[in-house]
């Protein structure tokens, strides 16, 4: 018996190139998610939004999941840019790049009136909807970021200005869980300061000499 080759779906009347049309789907779907999470974000308003027609999505993709992965690792570079951006620059002293990249998570929140909030975030919180797949890209995500706030952790140690045994891996898994939980409060209130207290809170335990 044949084997059926799935549709790949057409390929749209367009101008651009596939790259520039998924790499348009991407950015809409970042918008999407940071709003509405991965489920409530409809892919028909999605390919209104970029302009492609209905029937030609996979063309681009081999499904709305492929296409939510992709989003993930989109946001994940996007979001490691910026972390590293604040997190290693010598210029600072350790601490102060945390509150640095808080003061541009706050800026970014307050730009879209708290409407977006963390893309991994949010659909974290769908994990019971998610495959075992993605929820573990997620995690891996997560694990990702947890190291580049663990090595400023462990520059604060080495200058002295954090205890010699302060667990810079707990710290770090705790800074995480707790700021994912600050964007929410921040969603929620529709303001800066739970981002804010949970700075002030996190760098009032660490431990000192």
């Amino acid at each position: 018996m044949p084997t059926i080759q799935k549709r790949r779906g057409r390929p749209p009347k367009e101008g651009r190139s596939r790259e520039e049309t998924q790499q348009a789907l991407l950015r809409a779907g970042t918008e999407a998610m940071t709003s509405h999470g991965f489920t409530a974000s409809g892919l028909d308003q999605i390919l209104k939004s970029v302009g492609v027609p209905k029937g030609s999505f996979y063309y681009y993709f081999s499904s709305k999941e492929a296409w939510g992965m992709a989003v993930l690792e989109w946001y994940d570079a996007f979001f490691r840019r910026m972390l590293e951006k604040h997190l290693n620059n010598t210029a600072r002293p350790p601490l102060s790049r945390l509150a640095d990249f808080v003061d541009h998570a706050c800026a970014g929140m307050a730009k879209y009136q708290f409407t977006r909030g963390c893309l991994v975030g949010n659909l974290g919180q769908e994990g019971p909807l998610l495959s075992a797949d993605f929820c573990a890209r997620l995690e891996a995500v997560l694990q990702g970021w947890q190291a580049l706030v663990e090595q400023t952790l462990q520059a604060a140690r080495d200058d002295g200005t954090l205890a010699p045994g302060a667990d810079c891996a707990q710290l770090a898994a705790f800074f995480w869980i707790g700021w994912e939980g600050a964007v929410l409060r921040a969603r929620l209130t529709r303001s800066e300061d739970p981002m804010r207290l949970f700075l002030a809170g996190f760098l009032a335990g660490l431990p000192r000499i």
